[in-house]
């Protein structure tokens, strides 16, 4: 089974439909030991897949369009944060405390862009100062596991370096195994909103779709950024006391709004936005938005025929099911930073491959719950986690074929520029390809927070 077989197989697909799609192969694209190459492509390909299908359920087409996945597009955009300019500015990826340091006996990778990880982060360790000598010094005289504890039980982000024989006898490893790439659940009988037909070009499948993105940094983002694309109003809301990093937001906010609402002052107007939403995405630790009635369950029961989508790190599950985490510390948990390291230090993958696949996968399944929902009704609950995609990427699923092409000599093809309400901003085109769809986004992103909490239509 390819990888593609099996990510599509994993969302309910027909397999007949695979047909339909076809790869340019470039030589050189996310080179890795691991096959990131291959997971990416299957990634991107069955979002493509599933928008397609959708789109042709909604237009009425005999047969659907047919996907291109060009494995040039693809790296590009697993890199886009990387690709971005405003104005000529390169971006800001990650602060000075989020790397690997050593420690006593190994390794640990801490994760502090955020301003309130780092202060967590600094206390944990018992410093007052941000000077990564004093850092360093700290994280030396410390165990890896040591570290780890501490700084989680602080509310900061620290993980040790674990080799894959080391994660897969940890007890959080053998609850993902136990659980398919994306979960999905039935939760209620009701029927969901029916989205009126499609006509003209581009096909836009998510067109008349309402979704509450509730995500922050990359994956979930990068999902809901997918959804605009296609055609969906994306609303980003944000807590107005936890403004995102503004690059970050800049990457991944094409073609959506973005609000602020304090759920503790602003509950009347959020609830004003969920009782018309189609689709509701979140991306927050699990737990974190369950005190505000928010939980994929509640939801669900509150809102019948109701998409919920919910991304995390470790799987809503299990000993780590409440942590933090990001795609570089699931990285280092997993044994793929040892994998793709030397014997002196820790490696990485060449982009943050769990964070863009996985928000694909969870664009793909939130299109296919739509096209399942046109016939079949009732809401759905989706569940996506990194560490689970992680699982994937090493489990050995064989690489998929494809047509050779040129190889892939940089991202310049793949790259183009727009007038923005925050500069001049130069980004990666979205990946996301079939026949009649939408070749870029409508809107470029605008500034954090700057949009009225309301749907646009």
């Amino acid at each position: 089974m390819t990888d593609i077989e099996f990510a599509w197989s994993e969302l309910g697909g027909d397999p007949a439909l695979l047909a339909r799609v076809s790869t340019v192969v470039r030589e050189g694209a996310l080179t890795a030991r691991l096959p990131v190459r291959e997971l990416a492509r299957a990634c991107v390909g069955v979002c493509a897949l599933a928008g397609a299908e959708l789109a042709a359920r909604r237009a009425g087409l005999v047969e659907v369009p047919r996907v291109r996945v060009d494995d040039g597009a693809v790296a590009t955009a697993f890199v886009s944060e990387r690709h971005l300019l405003i104005d000529g500015r390169e971006p800001v990826t990650f602060a000075p405390l989020s790397r690997f340091w050593r420690t006593a006996d190994g390794w640990v990778r801490t994760h502090a862009n955020y301003p309130h990880h780092r202060e967590r982060l600094l206390r944990a360790l018992g410093l007052s100062d941000e000077d990564p000598a004093s850092v360093e010094t700290a994280l030396g005289e410390r165990s890896a596991l040591e570290v780890e504890e501490a700084v989680y039980a602080a509310g900061g982000l620290a993980v040790a370096l674990r080799t894959p024989e080391e994660w897969a006898a940890h007890e959080q490893a053998a609850e993902i195994a136990r659980r398919p790439l994306v979960e999905s659940e039935r939760p209620d009988t009701a029927r969901a909103r029916v989205l009126p037909p499609l006509d003209g070009t581009p096909l836009l499948p998510a067109a008349g779709l309402r979704v509450l993105d509730l995500t922050r940094v990359i994956a979930g983002p990068v999902a809901t950024r997918t959804l605009a694309l296609l055609g969906a109003d994306v609303l980003r809301v944000d807590a107005p006391h936890l403004p995102e990093l503004p690059d970050q937001h800049a990457d991944t906010g094409f073609g959506k709004r973005s609000a602020t609402l304090d759920l503790a002052t602003d509950r009347r107007m959020f609830e004003e936005l969920l009782a018309r939403a189609d689709v509701v995405v979140t991306g927050y630790r699990p737990g974190t938005l369950d005190r505000f009635g928010l939980s994929p369950e509640a939801l669900a029961e509150r809102r019948p025929g109701l998409v919920v989508a919910q991304l995390s790190a470790w799987g809503a599950y299990g000993p780590w099911g409440g942590r933090r985490g990001f795609d570089s510390l699931v990285q280092v948990a997993t044994g793929i930073a040892a994998t793709e390291g030397t014997a002196e230090r820790p490696g990485a993958l060449p982009a943050q491959a769990l964070d863009h696949g996985t928000g694909y996968l969870l664009a793909a399944a939130v299109l296919r719950a739509l096209t399942e929902q046109s016939s079949e009704g009732y809401g759905r609950v989706l569940r996506v986690a990194l560490a689970r995609t992680a699982a994937w990427l090493t489990g050995g699923v064989r690489s998929d074929e494809g047509a050779a092409g040129a190889a892939y000599d940089g991202p310049e093809a793949w790259l183009t520029e727009a007038d923005s309400g925050i500069g001049r901003v130069r980004y990666a085109l979205p990946p996301v390809s079939f026949d009649g769809g939408p070749a870029d986004w409508a809107r470029p992103p605008g500034p954090w927070g700057a949009d009225r909490a309301r749907w646009a239509g």
